[in-house]
């Protein structure tokens, strides 16, 4: 594979430039799916901030829940046309019943890079400082195949599926990510000691992506080791890439460490269209706790929707809401009760709004 950027990739990350984005700007339309649970009141706290802003965006919103047997037709030719969608919770079912509708979305899509940024926030306590890891994880195959079967009674075959296509496309994100944004070393997760064919044709791709990336240091971790590595010094990883599943234990598992996953922002993206949600889990969609007291914390969302902005190409928009956000969790008096606050969604809300700059 030639070394080639990706345009969705630099739109994605891009800084801030000297231009000053008004509410002017042509405004972009965005694909809105609330999502299950506390989905509808998180995906509501964006949309009072973006007007609060001004930013120039408008909402396509779509009724999409989780225990549906598909994504209705309209909704995916929605984000096909705006190319940008953001999406709150959908709740998948364990066990039997329907397949999970996000792994449906980003199989139609072909949204094959999910994008978790696990930093740590100023003012937030946490068992670490200075954390700032970016979890690179290929979104199409891997566990997430779907590729089940029962033998006979009480025997099922669960299949694996790597591709060398994918895995140098994932490979390639990474250090291209890492390039963009000067960081300084791609960590690639495996079990290859294990699944030699599978994950050793996952390594030979990253190996043969980073020999094109030579100022960008690059190591190897088995998926167990990294886990242990994680929890006791976590400092030690920049940008990491991993199969499917390795990704999405590896992402919770930084989020926790970095100060939860209800502040971690992220986003799936392909070659045409990206989609915005929170980062890590969103173990807490079905929450009716939370839900009837509304106190979902809206930051992780806010945050994905500062990378919305900038992948729309409007960077201060972008950096005003961040820099509220960070201004709210540094100040302490409004939290949510999963970062050690006891404050209403709406209260968060609304002391970010007031120290938009």
């Amino acid at each position: 594979m030639a070394r080639k950027s990706f345009p969705i990739l630099k739109q994605l990350i891009q800084q801030s430039t000297n231009r000053c984005f008004t509410s002017s700007a042509s405004p972009r339309a965005v694909t809105l799916i609330p999502g299950d649970g506390v989905g509808p009141l998180v995906t509501d706290s964006v949309e009072q901030v973006m007007q609060a802003m001004k930013a120039p965006v408008y909402f396509e919103r779509y009724e999409v829940r989780g225990d549906m047997k598909c994504i209705p037709e309209e909704v995916i030719d929605s984000i096909k046309k705006n190319k940008v969608c953001l999406k709150g919770g959908l709740k998948t079912p364990v066990g039997g019943g329907v397949s999970s509708l996000n792994v449906q979305m980003r199989k139609e899509l072909d949204l094959y890079a999910s994008i978790v940024h696990c930093f740590t926030l100023p003012g937030l306590p946490t068992r670490h400082e200075d954390v700032d890891i970016v979890v690179i994880r290929e979104n199409t195959e891997g566990e997430y195949a779907g590729l089940e079967h029962e033998v006979v009674p009480g025997v099922v075959e669960s299949l694996k599926v790597i591709t060398k296509y994918c895995s140098e496309r994932i490979a390639k994100f990474a250090f291209e990510y890492a390039d963009v944004n000067k960081r300084k070393k791609v960590t690639a997760v495996h079990k290859a000691n294990i699944m030699k064919l599978a994950d050793g044709l996952f390594l030979e791709s990253c190996r043969e992506i980073a020999a094109k990336y030579p100022e960008i240091q690059y190591e190897e971790i088995i998926v167990d080791n990294c886990c242990m590595q994680l929890v006791s010094r976590p400092e030690q990883f920049d940008v990491m890439v991993t199969p499917n599943l390795y990704g999405n234990l590896i992402a919770n598992t930084a989020a926790g460490i970095a100060g939860g996953t209800g502040v971690m922002p992220g986003g799936n993206v392909g070659a045409d269209q990206a989609v915005f949600e929170q980062g890590a889990s969103a173990g807490n969609v079905g929450n009716e706790k939370i839900l009837k007291l509304k106190k979902a914390n809206p930051v992780a969302l806010l945050l994905s929707s500062a990378m919305m902005l900038r992948h729309l190409e409007f960077p201060s928009f972008a950096d005003r809401l961040e820099t509220a956000v960070r201004h709210v969790i540094e100040e302490g008096k409004f939290r949510t009760k999963d970062v050690g606050g006891d404050s209403t969604t709406q209260e968060v809300v609304d002391a970010i709004i007031a120290a938009l700059d």
